[in-house]
């Protein structure tokens, strides 16, 4: 009796099997390696773009509350790539990969990305910067099937602290902070740790989970589900009951542009991409330089001054990129 059960399982499944088999060798024959331009246009948009998106919120929330500034800047570029991906004559895909792409940016641009965004109201930038470095060490905790590769090379392992080390040297003296007693910064430093984490898990969830449509789809649709979940927390809170469009600033105004256009059309693009063409330890890399860049931009756009030891600690943070870049490097 069983015998016969055994038989008609292995009928059933002999076909399955050989087309799971075939789709296999199908997409081992046409994937093409890209190009190693793309690839370094890619990390400069996350690396240059993200890294000034720092100065482009704390403007930006001046005279726009943080979840109406987030689901206007998501919602609105996801409205824009989503039109351009109709244009371009591409079809939706199913429902299930709407929705495993909404869960996807609802946990890295809304949970990761506005939690930044909420918390610059009561933590300095360099202490959010040692938080979100964290980032990459989220990504090799979290990513399981990477975790023997990951977990016996030196050089990530090594690379991964001195980029820390570095972003805690740069952040050294930026602004006053007392976790102890206010407890708003409290808060605010448990909300942007966890935003951290749940950034790594979306991103590891968008790389592996089994989704139709182009990366332009999925990114459209990872940024209106960040966007309509901005809007509905807003209207939760009270905070959109408490706004008045007319009192957002025209420097409001152009940094919401600016993130639109370069922090989720460019940036977030590129970051996309990258996952499905990179480990994700390596793309996580980003945490280290963005505040590099921000520092710089600080300096150059708004006048604050750099001292030779925060010359020192860019120097440590990109030491800990190549670092972890090295291996892969080598082959």
């Amino acid at each position: 009796m069983l015998g016969g059960f055994e038989q008609v399982n292995q009928r059933k499944e002999g076909p399955i099997l050989e087309r799971v088999n075939n789709q296999m060798m199908l997409e081992a024959l046409t994937y093409k390696e890209p190009s190693k331009l793309k690839v370094i246009m890619a990390f400069a948009a996350v690396y240059i773009f993200w890294g000034s998106t720092y100065i482009a919120i704390a403007i930006a929330i001046k005279s726009t509350p943080p979840f109406i500034m987030a689901a206007i800047r998501f919602f609105v570029a996801g409205i824009i790539l989503y039109a351009w991906c109709m244009l371009r004559g591409e079809k939706n895909p199913d429902w299930p990969s709407i929705y495993k792409n909404a869960l996807a940016g609802v946990l890295m641009l809304f949970f990761g990305t506005t939690s930044l965004i909420w918390v610059e109201q009561w933590l300095p930038a360099g202490l959010s910067s040692i938080i979100i470095a964290t980032t990459p060490f989220w990504f090799i905790l979290l990513d399981r099937k990477h975790w023997r590769e990951n977990l016996s090379d030196k050089f990530i392992l090594i690379g991964l602290v001195v980029g820390l080390v570095g972003i805690a040297m740069l952040s050294l003296h930026k602004g006053s902070v007392d976790l102890w007693t206010n407890k708003k910064q409290l808060t605010s430093f448990v909300v942007l740790l966890f935003g951290s984490m749940l950034w790594a898990m979306g991103s590891l969830f968008s790389k592996y989970s089994v989704t139709r449509g182009s990366w332009g789809i999925k990114a459209s649709y990872q940024m209106m589900a960040a966007g309509l979940t901005a809007l509905i927390v807003s209207v939760i809170s009270g905070e959109y009951g408490r706004f008045s469009w007319g009192h957002i600033s025209m420097q409001s105004i152009n940094a919401m542009i600016y993130l639109i256009t370069f922090g989720s059309l460019i940036g977030f693009i590129a970051y996309i991409w990258l996952l499905d063409v990179r480990p994700p330890a390596i793309v996580g890399t980003y945490a280290y330089v963005n505040p590099v860049v921000a520092v710089f931009l600080g300096w150059w756009i708004l006048g604050e001054q750099l001292s030779g030891f925060q010359f020192v600690a860019l120097f440590v943070v990109l030491s800990g990129v190549l670092l972890v870049n090295l291996s892969k490097y080598k082959k």
